[in-house]
């Protein structure tokens, strides 16, 4: 079997089969899993986090602490969403961490920020930026509360569905119904109609970024065990 054979053959591998065969010895498929999902769990982190290098920080250890685990998956959900909750939990772990030496003013200010919407008054670079669809919608979702942007996030951006991202927050899907509605209310429903089909662009994990992160947690996780 030639090389394009093979690795056509490794990526039409469903996620249980390559989950088996990394428990098994091959180890270096972890990588094939990181590469399915890391859209979408840098999704789910940028949702919780609003720095963008602290988001990448908590991919890194939520991949090596999934293969550290991977042998408690026991498939009962899809393992995107085992690894999404994974993150959303080592998210958590950061806030709570970061509140404990915040001041009540601080974090008053981080969930004030959704008047940035409406009250903003954008400089001739932010109106730049702010001239494509992207652009628009990343500001509008970052200026939600936490609990808003995780579900806007998951279920319009990601398009996971309702029960899978009840499951990542650990949350009722009626919860996530209510949620979902109310984060659609207030970055209004004009915007996602005038952005359109720009979601998909938005919050992107480019090819760049994949590679380096994966080489990081590659190398954890060799420091950590060895392949």
């Amino acid at each position: 079997m030639n090389t394009t054979v093979a690795v056509q053959s490794v990526q039409t591998l469903s996620d249980e089969e390559v989950v088996a065969r990394v428990l098994a010895g091959e180890t270096a498929l972890f990588e094939l899993l990181m590469r399915r999902y890391n859209q979408r769990v840098y999704r789910a982190a940028r949702a919780s986090l609003r720095d963008d290098a602290e988001a990448e920080d908590v991919m890194q250890d939520a991949y090596v602490r999934a293969y550290q685990n991977l042998g408690q998956f026991a498939g009962r959900a899809k393992f995107s969403t085992w690894l999404v909750r994974i993150a959303v939990n080592e998210c958590l772990a950061r806030i709570q961490r970061r509140s404990r030496f915040q001041s009540i003013e601080e974090e008053a200010e981080g969930v004030g920020k959704m008047s940035v919407l409406v009250s903003r008054t954008p400089d001739p670079e932010r109106n730049a930026v702010n001239a494509q669809a992207g652009s628009l919608l990343e500001d509008a979702i970052m200026g939600l509360p936490e609990s808003y942007r995780a579900v806007l996030m998951m279920r319009d951006i990601e398009e996971m569905s309702t029960a899978e991202t009840a499951e990542c927050l650990n949350i009722s899907e009626e919860n996530v119904k209510t949620r979902l509605h109310r984060a659609h209310a207030m970055v209004r429903k004009d915007l996602f109609s005038r952005v359109g089909a720009a979601r998909a662009s938005a919050f992107t994990f480019g090819r760049e970024r994949c590679d380096r992160l994966v080489a990081r947690v590659l190398e954890r996780i060799v420091s950590a065990q060895g392949f």
